[in-house]
């Protein structure tokens, strides 16, 4: 397939600190790519740097085919994006707004910029606006103005740097089935962001970043592959744990719905279920265990960057309140 992104040894520094380090990324087209990390892990640098808007200490990458930033003026028309707090100005209505910015980037006639604008409006349920200006809006408001921005040009690919920034649930989940459905009518989707839920509920794809660095690359599928033990909860787990010696990991553990809980190693929940009610144990829930999103994420990343710990000297003991 395409490739809408491609990165090589992609690298940026800020004097001593590499917020990019050696960064290999592809994204092909049509995907819908989650770039997780903790804060401080690089996404929003990487982020700048494909846009133009940061360049590169070291590396190489292209846009939609084209050398960046070299190719911006080929590429950056394609592209619709959202970085960090969206940009305004505060004194005009959101709607003056997006005139604006349509008139800076593509022109055409004033009907159809009316048009364009009035749709990306709609998109992002800011429809009914009125003329107050910006510096009125609320941050949810902000951000859904943000998204309509980036959606003036009916763009081939999506950079949206934590877009749920300032929405409420229904806002994110509105944001979400959006960005689902632009994706199914042919744009490529990329969103950072350092909320798993966001990302597992709308990517296919998962890169992760931890400091600086490109610590994962793959499907979403394969991240919560079987991991091949079986849930079982039964109110008969004497005579489970009698039928299945050898194959349990751990004792029994209290379950959600009362009953026992059992980890078995096993890799078909559908056999084992006929294994034990053939022996006439009783079955109230069987699944196949899998890996969470956030405990690939916790496996691969450190404490997040924005911990700051003290470092204590011998003679101080632990749980010493801070000086």
């Amino acid at each position: 397939m395409t490739a809408v992104i491609t990165t090589s040894g992609l690298t940026k520094r800020f004097g001593r600190v590499t917020a990019v380090d050696g960064v290999d990324l592809q994204v092909t087209e049509g995907a819908r790519f989650g770039l997780l990390g903790p804060n401080g892990s690089g996404k929003t640098t990487l982020i700048r740097m494909l846009l133009g808007l940061v360049h590169p200490t070291a590396g190489s990458m292209q846009l939609l085919g084209h050398a960046m930033p070299r190719g911006a003026a080929e590429a950056l028309p394609q592209v619709g994006a959202l970085v960090e707090n969206p940009a305004a100005w505060g004194h005009l209505s959101g709607r003056a707004n997006l005139r604006l910015l349509d008139a800076a980037g593509r022109g055409g006639r004033v009907r159809d910029r009316k048009a364009r604008v009035d749709d990306a409006l709609d998109r992002v349920g800011l429809g009914g606006v009125d003329r107050r200006p910006v510096r009125a809006y609320s941050l949810g408001m902000r951000q859904r103005l943000g998204i309509a921005a980036a959606l003036l040009r009916s763009p081939r690919l999506l950079l949206l740097d934590e877009p749920s920034n300032g929405l409420d649930p229904r806002g994110i989940n509105e944001m979400r089935e959006l960005f689902t459905e632009l994706n199914a009518a042919g744009t490529t989707v990329v969103l950072s962001s350092h909320l798993l839920a966001e990302v597992e509920a709308l990517c296919t794809r998962v890169g992760l970043m931890d400091a600086g660095r490109l610590v994962l690359d793959a499907d979403l599928d394969a991240l919560r592959a079987p991991t091949g033990f079986v849930l079982l909860r039964t109110p008969d787990s004497a005579r489970a744990v009698a039928l299945l010696d050898g194959r349990l990991d751990g004792a029994p553990v209290a379950g959600s719905g009362g009953d026992p809980e059992l980890r078995v190693r096993h890799d078909d929940p559908g056999a084992l279920n006929a294994e034990l009610v053939a022996a006439g144990v009783r079955v109230t829930a069987l699944s196949a265990q899998r890996r969470s999103l956030e405990q690939v994420v916790f496996e691969l990343t450190g404490a997040g960057s924005d911990r700051v710990e003290r470092a204590r000297t011998d003679a101080e003991p632990v749980g010493a309140p801070p000086r």
